[in-house]
């Protein structure tokens, strides 16, 4: 019933131009239509699920093992609320979000928001490609063979390729993330205790368990996942006719990642926690410990899911930091361009893919101490752009009848509030770490 009246709502403006008897197939068949709109919130979630998403995941598994899959509900709920205001406005206006944040907030608070966006999109670019490296090594693949050709087969994807294409090989990339599902599985966890870990919260007043928690819910949310959601559904040319869509295109793209950050969860919590192991620093250690206790062909699976994660990653944030900078600076955008056409967009996308293989390439990186810098520059940009999307949003002049609603802005407001608090919190932690 949900995807029949979905279907009412109208299709892309592409597919209005198919012949009639196709259309009619479509409203025959509303998953079609859906399927023709799927894409961007997709994309947006997955690529959340990153090298360092998964290294968070498998920490709060091994070190606590089920007690904190409650909290996946909420963010799930947080995470939807996020990306729908954001569909929406990209659905209505029919701007990026950095050219809304110019127009309404002036130059210097773009300008501010855009270098951070820069300064932390090219931290995690670089801690994707060493993802890439140590999956890679876990496989029996050195880093220099396997970093060029990832980097030059993304290039080649993007630049050489149409929007339609990008959008189907991550999509398709999104795929590997089932490796996380049939490892949950393999790890035989005891189901009873996966169900009361969703139906009791345990909440602990222990710092490590507060930093966990709080990092769990950070790495949920990001910067680069507004940014390229917006963009990615403007470019795909997706108008309020296909509102209804877009929005179901959220909520089963954040499921979807939801769900392998629980069985990531699982996996570590049914082998890791079980067997005392409970310090996990990367998700590459994850993946080595699982050998002995779950055996080579999980440890595998684990290893080919962080591959995969970090490919789609590696992909999305150079588009991201792209877009925004492109929108930032009013310059031509899109995947579907050309270098003549869009030179700033594609020469900042091939400038950050070089960066980052470069420098991942050099012997002894600090992954993490790199990672810890950009999760405080995020930690700094998280807040100040949630609030910047709710004003966005709340916009009678830019959104007319699709600001939001009251009700909505209650439960908004909270969860940016309740993001802002813990991302304070979050980079507290890492500065006293840092020292």
């Amino acid at each position: 019933m949900f995807l029949a009246r979905l279907g009412q709502t109208g299709y892309i403006r592409s597919l209005r131009k198919v012949p009639s008897r196709i259309r009619r197939n479509l409203s025959e068949h509303p998953i079609y239509a859906y399927l023709a709109v799927l894409g961007p919130g997709m994309i947006a979630a997955n690529a959340g699920n990153d090298a360092s998403g998964i290294a968070t995941y498998s920490s709060v598994g091994a070190a606590f093992g089920y007690t904190m899959l409650w909290a996946f509900i909420p963010m799930t709920i947080s995470l939807i609320i996020v990306q729908e205001m954001c569909v929406r406005m990209g659905v209505v206006t029919g701007q990026g979000l950095a050219d809304l944040i110019r127009e309404q907030f002036g130059v210097r608070w773009t300008a501010l928001i855009m270098i951070a966006i820069l300064i932390a999109n090219t931290g995690v670019i670089i801690s994707e490609f060493v993802g890439i490296s140590q999956a890679a090594e876990l496989l029996g693949v050195s880093r220099y063979i396997a970093i060029p050709p990832a980097a030059a087969l993304v290039w080649w994807l993007v630049v050489r390729g149409t929007q339609k294409r990008v959008e189907t090989v991550f999509l398709a990339m999104s795929l590997v993330f089932l490796t996380y599902v049939i490892s949950a599985f393999l790890s035989k966890p005891n189901w009873s205790e996966v169900a009361s870990g969703f139906v009791n919260p345990t909440i602990s007043t222990d710092p490590f368990y507060l930093f966990a928690l709080v990092a769990l819910i950070g790495t949920t949310i990001t910067p680069f996942m507004q940014v390229y959601v917006q963009s990615a559904v403007v470019e795909k040319g997706l108008d309020r006719e296909d509102l209804s869509l877009a929005r179901a295109d959220v909520v089963v793209g954040t499921i979807f990642s939801i769900i392998i950050a629980i069985c990531i969860v699982i996996s570590t919590a049914a082998t890791l926690h079980v067997a005392g192991i409970t310090r996990i620093d990367s998700a590459v250690t994850a993946a080595a410990a699982l050998a002995p206790v779950a055996g080579r062909f999980a440890t595998y699976l684990f290893a080919i899911g962080l591959l995969g994660a970090a490919m789609l990653a590696m992909g999305v944030l150079p588009l991201a930091t792209a877009y925004s900078l492109s929108e930032a600076l009013g310059f031509e955008k899109g995947v579907s361009r050309s270098f003549r056409e869009a030179p700033i967009f594609l020469g900042i996308f091939t400038t950050l893919l070089v960066v980052g293989s470069v420098v991942a390439l050099i012997p002894g990186i600090p992954q993490i101490q790199l990672l810890l810098f950009t999760q405080c520059i995020n930690g700094l940009l998280l807040p100040v752009l949630l609030f910047a999307i709710l004003r966005l949003a709340n916009n009678r002049e830019i959104m007319g009848a699709y600001r939001n609603h009251w009700a909505l802005n209650v439960i908004a407001y909270a969860v940016a509030l309740t993001v802002s608090v813990l991302s304070i919190l979050l980079i507290g932690k890492t500065i006293a770490d840092m020292f």
